[in-house]
């Protein structure tokens, strides 16, 4: 994945970053509020707010916010992308409630649309910042309602689910295959796949896979066709449309840019 990408809005009071997916150890002692989504199943160790450190395995669509004053150390293998967003002390007093502890919600819909239209802003060599600044305040306001939900813990069945597309993502996976590896039928997969990560599972193994396509685009020099059947793409022009509607960009442009 590309490096750290970050954004300036609102004179500096509000800051977007967007972390690829990259090992990382970090401890930081939040002095803005902070939202964040995450874009990619992540796992490793945290402390938020104490030194106990504990296990985590977070799945994509968990929205989090963090208020000022929260230590966070976190810890990680692999990482996974995530966007954070950042507010001023200033600004946390006009748009959100008060908050004295970290809260986050799972499988959060709109939460997860928005923070992929940042993305796909953000990458955009050209960046507009009315377009992003816009979507950033739209992603400012799910912070006065975030519910606090346990993070969003689900079944071993369900991690289940997603190990078997995180190994098979290559293949041309369906809905009855996922639901028999669930242990229930096709249509309680789709509601639980839905409730727990805020996307069917369809558009979450093309996530997948695009994710799998950057990183190859990225550390290879591999024909762009050969990349898109090696991650599950029916053929080179398939994965080109994912590309340009969750990135705005070809395959090629994001070589280029990349």
């Amino acid at each position: 994945m590309p490096g750290v990408l970050s954004h300036s809005l609102l004179d500096g009071q509000l800051c977007l970053y967007l972390l690829p997916r990259a090992a990382y150890s970090a401890r930081d002692p939040l002095q803005w509020r902070t939202l964040g989504m995450t874009l990619e199943r992540q796992q490793g160790v945290h402390a938020i707010g104490s030194d106990l450190r504990v296990d985590f395995d977070t799945l994509p669509g968990v929205l989090a916010q963090t208020p000022a004053g929260v230590e966070v150390f976190s810890e990680s293998a692999e990482g996974g992308e995530y966007l954070a967003l950042r507010l001023a002390p200033a600004l946390v007093e006009q748009w959100l409630p008060v908050l004295d502890r970290r809260v986050q919600q799972a499988g959060h819909r709109r939460g997860l649309k928005l923070a992929q239209t940042l993305r796909r802003l953000m990458l955009d060599p050209h960046p507009d910042g009315l377009a992003i600044e816009q979507c950033a305040l739209g992603f400012v306001a799910l912070g006065r309602s975030v519910k606090a939900d346990g993070g969003g813990a689900v079944s071993d069945a369900f991690l289940r689910v997603l190990e078997r597309i995180a190994g098979e993502f290559d293949q041309p996976l369906t809905l009855a295959q996922l639901a028999q590896t669930y242990g229930e039928n096709e249509l309680r997969l789709l509601r639980d796949f839905s409730r727990f990560m805020g996307v069917t599972p369809h558009a979450y193994l093309v996530e997948v896979r695009l994710q799998a396509a950057r990183r190859l685009i990225e550390s290879s020099d591999r024909a762009l066709a050969q990349i898109a059947l090696e991650v599950g793409f029916a053929h080179q022009s398939h994965m080109g449309s994912a590309m340009r509607r969750q990135l705005g960009m070809t395959p090629g442009a994001y070589r280029l840019r990349f």
